[in-house]
């Protein structure tokens, strides 16, 4: 599969599945995505209203053709309970970012909780050289954030990947 800079036709996908809560269904997954020839560029999962099933939100670039392809191929697994591919339009995408900061100093723990403030995050650890803050949001606002706290020296950073839901109708 080519590099997603390397052509214009293909854009990113936000697949959603559902599957049984079992051993081995994230390897049937990651298999089928790998025999595919896809790079997932973030995957979260989680249990949905029933504890039994696990849903997952998986992001690839690709084209119209070979995610349509992806998503059939995906139907055939034994535990599958539904694949969507979610309208960005349609859909509520978020995403939980946790960072350590460098803040050696009194000002720049202060300018990082106003940066935090800005972005509707919050301090979840502060210690004497260093502040942990999380923010929530989609891609623009994590990034935003990520760039902002660069100056001051980023010591560790998680991110949980993309996590999204259907809008409700409207």
């Amino acid at each position: 599969m080519q590099a997603k800079e390397d052509s214009k036709s293909l854009k990113r996908y936000t697949i959603v599945t559902a599957m049984d809560n079992e051993a081995g269904v994230l390897s049937q997954l990651a298999h089928l995505f790998s025999r595919k020839g896809y790079n997932i560029e973030t995957i979260a999962a989680g249990w949905t209203v029933d504890q039994n099933v696990t849903r997952f939100t998986i992001e690839i670039y690709s084209d119209d053709e070979r995610v349509q392809l992806l998503c059939s191929q995906l139907r055939k697994l034994v535990p599958i309970h539904y694949v969507e591919i979610l309208d960005p339009a349609k859909s509520v995408r978020r995403e939980l970012m946790l960072v350590r900061v460098h803040a050696a100093d009194r000002a720049a723990r202060n300018e990082i909780i106003q940066i935090c403030n800005i972005f509707r995050g919050s301090v979840v650890d502060i210690t004497p050289d260093s502040i942990t803050v999380s923010v929530t949001g989609d891609d623009q606002k994590t990034g935003a954030f990520e760039d902002l706290l660069k100056e001051f020296g980023i010591i560790d950073l998680a991110r949980t990947g993309i996590v999204a839901i259907e809008r409700g109708e409207m």
